[in-house]
């Protein structure tokens, strides 16, 4: 039910904003401040996308946190994708998760509320000490040969 009255609330919100402040500022700074949040809305993800292999192996090497880097990645892809809405609600929120103190706030916020629950029938941990024993063997990844003497079963003979 919240989720339906958010998802109801936030277009809502934005066209009240836009009209509130289009109207206190003008039609023309109003189309400028939306063409222009959209482009860095363009420039932030096209930046994430570019970017996103090189520096994120480097972030992990030297956090040794592989979730951290991985979160701030996903808070300026969504801040990418706030700033492309048009309004100023969505633009605010996006500019707030360009910065960096305020999503690592979050992530915090987060982590704390989140709970590691072993799922059911999943083994126990095992201590680094622990030998599993048993045998094994040798598979070949290659797929065999297809057989050509009869039909493959996808058409009628």
């Amino acid at each position: 039910m919240w989720v339906f009255l958010a998802i109801l609330a936030v277009p809502l919100i934005e066209i009240g904003l836009l009209v509130t402040l289009g109207g206190a500022i003008g039609l023309w700074p109003t189309l400028a401040w939306v063409l222009l949040s959209a482009g860095l809305g363009l420039f932030v993800l096209r930046r994430v996308a570019t970017d996103g292999a090189l520096t994120l192996r480097q972030d992990m090497a030297a956090m040794g946190d592989p979730l951290s880097p991985l979160a701030q990645r996903a808070m300026l892809v969504m801040a990418g994708i706030l700033l492309l809405l048009p309004g100023f609600m969505t633009d605010a929120l996006g500019l707030l998760l360009l910065l960096k103190p305020v999503r690592t706030l979050l992530i915090g916020l987060v982590a704390r509320r989140m709970k590691i629950v072993p799922m059911r029938g999943s083994p126990r941990p095992r201590s680094p000490t622990e030998v599993i024993e048993g045998e094994w063997r040798e598979v070949d990844d290659a797929p065999p040969p297809p057989r050509r003497d009869k039909p493959s079963g996808w058409t009628q003979h």
